[in-house]
């Protein structure tokens, strides 16, 4: 009888001690899981159609934008979830107005700026970027039966009235290429600024080659200038875009070029074009 008591005793022991490791055993995988997880939290206006914008569904592959809600859907959308794939990253999306993008980045609200960022010498100074994930020439934009449909030349818009977005390459280019025309002060969106041409509140806007193209889906009366005769003058900051991360993160800054070396000016193409076509706009 003694001896049942013992062996009874021994594999309750041998039991519990393969429950705990067991324990263990998940609490270490709970733990590894955990550690092994990354995440990437990506701002962008949401409102910058064909580079970035907001949908009402997950359609066409959008992502959720965090907090504010909705879905984010776009050319850098698409270079987000290339990030996420190739680098193993939870990307989050979090919705933040253009003249926030460098503030929310070296606060650490966000950890990348994936937005159509031209990479200004001046930006530079406050962020560092990663190698050309796009190249964007800035165009200027009418309406058909406006007076400088046909113009050829910076100089054919002497006159004009004219604006852009606030804190964009766009505006600074106005600022120091069209001083002949009536400068309007500028406003705080894209689809701000095309608002004011299509309500004719403007003559002309000035912005970049792939947002004139998904606007002009939208209003097929707006007119693209060819300035052939004497276009604007600039050079690849201007027309560069890079992914902004804080100011000394270089770690951050090699990852995400080993995406960015994978985007070829076919690749480019191909997903600006998908962008354009799956656009609200359109």
């Amino acid at each position: 009888m003694k001896s049942k008591k013992i062996i009874a005793s021994l594999l309750a022991v041998t039991l519990l001690a393969g429950m705990a490791s067991g324990l263990t055993a998940c609490s270490s995988n709970e733990k590894a899981s955990t550690e092994e997880k990354k995440v990437l939290k990506i701002g962008m206006e949401c409102a910058y159609a064909p580079f970035n914008w907001t949908q009402t569904t997950d359609e066409n592959g959008a992502l959720p934008i965090a907090e504010t809600g909705g879905y984010a859907n776009g050319y850098d959308i698409m270079v987000s979830k290339m990030i996420s794939e190739e680098l193993g990253y939870e990307v989050e999306i979090y919705k933040t107005e253009w003249d926030s993008l460098i503030l929310s980045v070296n606060s650490g609200k966000i950890d990348a700026v994936v937005a159509g960022m031209a990479m200004t010498e001046e930006r530079k100074q406050s962020v560092d970027f990663t190698d050309t994930y796009y190249v964007a020439d800035i165009v200027a934009v009418t309406m058909k039966g406006s007076k400088y449909e046909n113009a050829k030349s910076l100089n054919d818009l002497t006159g004009a009235s004219v604006t852009s977005q606030v804190a964009t390459i766009w505006y600074d280019t106005i600022e120091d290429q069209l001083q002949n025309a009536d400068i309007k002060p500028p406003v705080d969106s894209t689809p701000s600024t095309i608002t004011t041409l299509t309500s004719g509140k403007t003559d002309i806007i000035v912005i970049d080659m792939p947002t004139a193209l998904a606007a002009q889906m939208a209003n097929p009366d707006m007119v693209i200038l060819d300035l052939a005769e004497g276009d604007f003058d600039t050079s690849s900051e201007d027309t560069d875009f890079g992914i902004a991360v804080k100011k000394g993160n270089t770690e951050l800054v090699e990852e995400l070029n080993k995406v960015v070396s994978k985007l070829t000016d076919a690749k480019k193409e191909e997903l600006m074009k998908k962008a354009l076509e799956i656009q609200p706009l359109s």
